[in-house]
């Protein structure tokens, strides 16, 4: 698995986890909700400032996300879709 794959599966596995929609985690983030697309599906390369900014609002340190899951680990199940409540 290469790393920008790792990342993104690790990504949607923390997100999914903790039951946060890509919405909730793109304003957490102050980031666009198609940039946590983009970088969970392994099309978009998030620079360092991004990652930290993300893992700052999962609540995690960011060697999660480099962590080497197996290879027949389940994908993560998806989240309903929602705005942040207010």
């Amino acid at each position: 698995m290469d790393t920008r794959t790792r990342i993104a599966w690790n990504l949607r596995h923390i997100r999914s986890s903790k039951k946060i929609t890509q919405e909730h985690l793109a304003v957490d983030a102050n980031v666009d909700r198609t940039a946590i697309s983009g970088i969970e599906r392994g099309e978009y390369n998030p620079s360092v400032e991004l990652l930290d900014r993300l893992v700052a609002a999962l609540g995690v340190d960011i060697s999660e996300l480099f962590v080497n899951r197996p290879d027949s680990a389940p994908a993560p199940d998806p989240i309903k879709a929602g705005r942040k409540p207010k």
